[in-house]
Protein backbone atom coordinates (compact mmCIF):
# COMPACT_ATOMS: atom_id res chain seq x y z
CA UNK A 1 0.00 0.00 0.00
CA UNK A 2 2.97 2.47 0.90
CA UNK A 3 4.56 1.73 -2.34
CA UNK A 4 1.31 2.56 -4.60
CA UNK A 5 0.56 5.76 -2.28
CA UNK A 6 4.78 6.59 -3.68
CA UNK A 7 4.21 6.36 -6.92
CA UNK A 8 0.89 8.46 -7.03
CA UNK A 9 2.27 10.80 -5.53
CA UNK A 10 5.54 11.10 -7.85
CA UNK A 11 3.33 10.64 -10.39
CA UNK A 12 0.88 13.90 -8.76
CA UNK A 13 4.41 15.36 -8.79
CA UNK A 14 5.24 15.31 -12.47
CA UNK A 15 1.83 16.48 -13.13
CA UNK A 16 0.97 19.65 -14.68
CA UNK A 17 -0.92 20.93 -12.08
CA UNK A 18 1.84 19.74 -9.24
CA UNK A 19 2.85 23.60 -9.27
CA UNK A 20 -0.59 24.86 -8.15
CA UNK A 21 -0.96 22.39 -5.63
CA UNK A 22 2.35 22.55 -4.21
CA UNK A 23 1.32 26.87 -4.37
CA UNK A 24 -1.70 26.17 -2.19
CA UNK A 25 0.04 23.65 0.30
CA UNK A 26 2.73 25.90 0.96
CA UNK A 27 0.35 28.78 1.47
CA UNK A 28 -1.88 26.73 3.45
CA UNK A 29 0.52 25.33 5.61
CA UNK A 30 1.64 28.45 6.81
CA UNK A 31 -1.66 29.51 8.16
CA UNK A 32 -4.08 26.98 8.85
CA UNK A 33 -3.05 23.11 7.48
CA UNK A 34 -1.08 20.93 9.78
CA UNK A 35 0.54 18.84 6.66
CA UNK A 36 4.26 20.85 5.85
CA UNK A 37 4.68 21.49 1.74
CA UNK A 38 7.79 19.41 1.61
CA UNK A 39 5.21 16.84 1.45
CA UNK A 40 5.11 17.83 -2.40
CA UNK A 41 8.54 19.51 -3.01
CA UNK A 42 10.40 16.51 -2.41
CA UNK A 43 8.51 14.27 -4.77
CA UNK A 44 8.25 17.07 -7.19
CA UNK A 45 12.18 17.75 -7.22
CA UNK A 46 12.71 14.32 -7.44
CA UNK A 47 10.81 13.25 -10.46
CA UNK A 48 11.62 16.68 -12.47
CA UNK A 49 14.83 17.55 -11.13
CA UNK A 50 15.33 20.83 -13.37
CA UNK A 51 12.07 22.20 -11.23
CA UNK A 52 13.92 22.14 -8.16
CA UNK A 53 14.85 25.89 -8.01
CA UNK A 54 11.12 27.19 -9.53
CA UNK A 55 9.74 24.78 -7.25
CA UNK A 56 11.58 26.40 -4.01
CA UNK A 57 10.38 29.71 -5.43
CA UNK A 58 7.09 28.77 -5.76
CA UNK A 59 7.25 27.47 -1.72
CA UNK A 60 8.85 30.60 -0.70
CA UNK A 61 6.40 32.80 -2.38
CA UNK A 62 2.99 30.94 -1.49
CA UNK A 63 4.69 30.54 2.16
CA UNK A 64 5.08 33.90 3.04
CA UNK A 65 1.89 34.72 1.91
CA UNK A 66 0.32 32.39 3.75
CA UNK A 67 2.36 33.39 6.91
CA UNK A 68 0.90 36.84 6.19
CA UNK A 69 -2.49 35.56 6.02
CA UNK A 70 -1.96 34.12 9.25
CA UNK A 71 -0.09 37.46 10.50
CA UNK A 72 -3.42 39.18 9.89
CA UNK A 73 -5.26 36.55 11.25
CA UNK A 74 -3.70 36.63 14.73
CA UNK A 75 -3.93 40.93 14.39
CA UNK A 76 -7.26 41.14 13.68
CA UNK A 77 -9.13 38.14 13.61
CA UNK A 78 -8.05 36.27 16.75
CA UNK A 79 -10.60 35.91 18.96
CA UNK A 80 -13.24 34.44 16.41
CA UNK A 81 -10.55 32.54 13.87
CA UNK A 82 -7.39 31.93 15.36
CA UNK A 83 -8.60 31.24 19.00
CA UNK A 84 -10.25 28.18 17.52
CA UNK A 85 -7.22 27.03 15.70
CA UNK A 86 -4.95 27.36 18.57
CA UNK A 87 -7.95 25.56 20.96
CA UNK A 88 -8.20 22.81 18.12
CA UNK A 89 -4.75 22.02 18.54
CA UNK A 90 -3.93 22.71 22.41
CA UNK A 91 -1.26 25.33 22.02
CA UNK A 92 -2.89 27.08 24.43
CA UNK A 93 -0.05 27.55 26.75
CA UNK A 94 2.90 27.42 24.20
CA UNK A 95 0.90 30.16 22.74
CA UNK A 96 1.01 32.20 26.29
CA UNK A 97 4.67 31.76 26.41
CA UNK A 98 5.34 32.71 22.28
CA UNK A 99 3.34 36.32 23.42
CA UNK A 100 6.07 36.73 25.78
CA UNK A 101 9.12 35.33 23.70
CA UNK A 102 8.46 37.75 20.75
CA UNK A 103 8.49 40.87 22.61
CA UNK A 104 12.74 39.75 23.11
CA UNK A 105 13.25 37.76 20.10
CA UNK A 106 10.37 38.41 17.27
CA UNK A 107 12.69 38.12 14.26
CA UNK A 108 14.88 34.98 15.49
CA UNK A 109 11.60 33.43 16.87
CA UNK A 110 9.98 33.76 13.28
CA UNK A 111 13.02 32.09 11.97
CA UNK A 112 13.71 29.22 13.83
CA UNK A 113 10.00 28.83 12.99
CA UNK A 114 10.38 29.36 9.49
CA UNK A 115 13.42 27.28 9.07
CA UNK A 116 12.28 23.87 11.00
CA UNK A 117 9.62 21.07 11.10
CA UNK A 118 8.03 23.77 14.55
CA UNK A 119 4.52 23.88 12.95
CA UNK A 120 5.34 27.25 11.33
CA UNK A 121 1.34 28.49 11.30
CA UNK A 122 1.27 29.00 15.12
CA UNK A 123 3.85 31.41 15.15
CA UNK A 124 2.77 33.65 12.00
CA UNK A 125 -0.85 33.78 13.61
CA UNK A 126 1.40 34.55 17.11
CA UNK A 127 3.19 37.44 15.34
CA UNK A 128 0.20 39.35 14.49
CA UNK A 129 -1.32 38.51 17.81
CA UNK A 130 1.70 39.78 19.89
CA UNK A 131 2.59 42.72 17.69
CA UNK A 132 5.37 42.16 16.37
CA UNK A 133 6.80 44.83 13.49
CA UNK A 134 4.89 43.70 10.29
CA UNK A 135 8.58 44.65 7.98
CA UNK A 136 10.43 42.56 10.85
CA UNK A 137 7.75 39.28 10.49
CA UNK A 138 8.01 39.34 6.26
CA UNK A 139 11.62 39.70 6.32
CA UNK A 140 12.58 36.86 8.81
CA UNK A 141 9.83 34.68 7.22
CA UNK A 142 11.54 35.33 3.60
CA UNK A 143 14.67 34.40 4.99
CA UNK A 144 13.58 31.10 6.90
CA UNK A 145 11.45 29.98 4.02
CA UNK A 146 13.17 30.48 1.51
CA UNK A 147 16.49 29.10 2.88
CA UNK A 148 14.94 25.97 4.12
CA UNK A 149 12.80 25.25 0.54
CA UNK A 150 16.39 26.10 -1.32
CA UNK A 151 18.12 23.97 0.80
CA UNK A 152 15.97 21.00 0.45
CA UNK A 153 15.83 21.92 -3.33
CA UNK A 154 19.20 21.91 -3.68
CA UNK A 155 20.06 19.09 -2.22
CA UNK A 156 17.91 17.12 -4.12
CA UNK A 157 18.72 18.41 -7.74
CA UNK A 158 22.58 18.00 -6.59
CA UNK A 159 21.88 14.67 -4.97
CA UNK A 160 18.70 13.79 -6.72
CA UNK A 161 19.48 10.31 -7.81
CA UNK A 162 21.01 8.73 -4.71
CA UNK A 163 18.37 10.50 -2.44
CA UNK A 164 15.25 8.55 -5.06
CA UNK A 165 17.08 5.31 -4.80
CA UNK A 166 17.83 5.38 -1.05
CA UNK A 167 13.84 6.41 -0.67
CA UNK A 168 12.59 3.81 -3.02
CA UNK A 169 14.99 1.14 -1.50
CA UNK A 170 13.75 2.05 2.22
CA UNK A 171 10.31 3.69 1.68
CA UNK A 172 9.19 2.33 5.03
CA UNK A 173 12.13 4.01 6.75
CA UNK A 174 11.53 7.55 5.51
CA UNK A 175 8.12 7.40 5.55
CA UNK A 176 8.98 6.81 9.86
CA UNK A 177 11.54 9.08 10.10
CA UNK A 178 9.17 12.13 8.02
CA UNK A 179 6.62 10.85 10.47
CA UNK A 180 8.73 11.28 13.45
CA UNK A 181 9.84 14.51 12.29
CA UNK A 182 6.31 16.30 11.89
CA UNK A 183 5.09 14.96 15.13
CA UNK A 184 8.02 15.79 17.15
CA UNK A 185 7.41 19.29 15.39
CA UNK A 186 3.81 19.12 17.42
CA UNK A 187 5.50 17.85 20.66
CA UNK A 188 8.40 20.85 20.68
CA UNK A 189 5.19 23.51 20.48
CA UNK A 190 3.53 21.52 23.03
CA UNK A 191 6.83 21.59 25.26
CA UNK A 192 7.20 25.49 24.77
Amino acid sequence: MLRRLYDWVMGLAAGRHAPTALAGVSFAESAFFPIPPDVMLIPMVVAKRESAWSNALICTIASVVGGIFGYLIGAYLFEPLARPLIDFYHYQDAFAQLQAWFADYGLLIVFVAGFTPIPYKVFTIASGFAGLFFPVFVLGSILSRGARFFLVAGLLYFFGAPIRDFIERRLGLVTAVFGVLLVGGFVAIRLL
